[in-house]
């Protein structure tokens, strides 16, 4: 299971992209708010549930984050700016359509957490 939080008193957001290994197709990225010291089981790798669990997981993080969005990039946006830099676009939309500002950002890439951004209290 994922850890609740790495930074304790902050606002952290989690960030992760689908579709990267598609030959054609957008590619979305989901960034979500949970609240303080959530616990799922089920919260781990998608890629390990089935494609029910998948989806009933998706509508309890849905109702239980403190928000939650979306990013979506294009195939001609792809296109012009290539997969890897349309994954982080995806992120990055994901994360500005958040209702609420996180302080740190957890971006997961390849499946392996790879980056964390550090975002100013406003």
């Amino acid at each position: 299971m994922l850890e609740s939080h790495y930074y304790k008193d902050m606002i952290e957001a989690g960030c992760d992209e689908a579709g990267r290994g598609c030959l054609a197709g957008s590619v979305y990225a989901a960034a979500v708010i949970l609240p303080p010291n959530y616990q799922n089981p089920d919260l781990n790798d998608s890629k390990k549930l089935t494609d029910k669990k998948r989806k009933a997981l998706r509508e309890q993080i849905e109702r239980d984050a403190v928000a939650w969005a979306v990013g979506i990039v294009t195939p001609e946006e792809i296109d012009q700016i290539n997969i890897l830099n349309a994954s982080f676009l995806a992120m990055h939309r994901a994360l500005d359509q958040l209702k609420v500002r996180p302080e740190a950002v957890w971006m997961v890439i390849v499946s392996s957490l790879t980056k964390t951004c550090l975002i100013p209290r406003l």
